[in-house]
């Protein structure tokens, strides 16, 4: 394996999951309850919006990861998730269905409280996405 390869897969986030939300399977990211309770003590009660990017990054031999970037317009909040499209692909899939993003803390119970959903503002990145995710996961002939 080579050294770059190495390097994502320590980056590789831990916390994602899916969970069903109104009969639905939807993406979450369950993050550091510490980080978590800052982050929504920082923007509970306000209206904001949130900038959603994936950023794939593949390598050619079927190994694909994908940055989710989320920059909050309140509350001066960046947060970056490294994901390993390989092993996470329903992830990615729910996320294209039902553009809806999840955010939890380990001690939320998913779908039911405390947690915070992100509806994506431009669902078709989320396809487009899940498109390249694909091709780029094929078998190579």
């Amino acid at each position: 394996m080579s050294d770059e390869l190495n390097k994502f897969l320590e980056r590789v986030h831990d916390g994602i999951t899916t969970f069903d939300f109104d009969g639905k399977e939807t993406p979450c990211i369950v993050i550091d309850e510490k980080k978590y309770d800052e982050m929504l003590s920082k923007v509970a009660g306000q209206s904001l919006s949130i900038n959603t990017d994936l950023n794939i990054l593949q390598d050619g031999l079927g190994n694909v990861f994908v940055e989710i970037v989320l920059e909050f317009s309140k509350g001066n909040i960046a947060e970056n998730f490294l994901v390993n499209a390989k092993t996470h692909f329903p992830f990615f899939e729910h996320l294209a269905n039902t553009s809806m993003l999840a955010l939890s803390s380990p001690r939320s119970q998913y779908g039911k409280e405390n947690i915070f959903m992100i509806q994506l503002p431009r669902p078709e990145k989320a396809q487009n996405a899940l498109e390249i995710i694909k091709n780029a996961l094929a078998p190579k002939e």
